[in-house]
């Protein structure tokens, strides 16, 4: 794992949320895309160095929207940039780490990802991510 990739926030709405961060970061969102395949809406705010992702639901049966109804709005996942994400997975169940997807699948902005079980990593949700090159 090379840096911290982004941080995750699961929001109730996009729209506003994009604007609440707008104003926090004196600059609108980068990127705005739809992943069809994870049910999410997403925009990515860049901060100096750091980016944030923030998470809208499309529809009830998503992993955000399950989320949001377990635990409301808040810090969803701390993802991490890699070099070779199929490498990683295979180091990290060697080190007993439970990958939730083995075989990664494309996520925003351009990213193959995986997911650790967060009963593995004290509770928080770990994505890992690889640029589509």
């Amino acid at each position: 794992m090379r840096k911290i990739e982004h941080i995750g926030i699961a929001v109730k709405s996009l729209k506003e949320s994009n604007l609440l961060f707008e104003k926090l970061f004196g600059q609108p969102p980068y990127k705005e895309e739809e992943v069809v395949s994870e049910g999410v809406k997403t925009s990515f705010f860049m901060n100096g160095p750091n980016k944030i992702e923030l998470l809208e639901a499309t529809n009830p049966e998503s992993p955000i929207a399950k989320f949001l109804e377990k635990k409301g709005e808040g810090i969803h996942h701390i993802a991490f940039d890699v070099e070779d994400i199929l490498e990683e997975i295979s180091r990290l169940k060697k080190e007993g780490f439970v990958v939730l997807n083995e075989i990664p699948k494309k996520g925003a902005d351009n990213k193959l990802v995986v997911f650790l079980h967060p009963k593995g990593t004290n509770g928080v949700l770990i994505e890992l991510c690889q640029e589509i090159k």
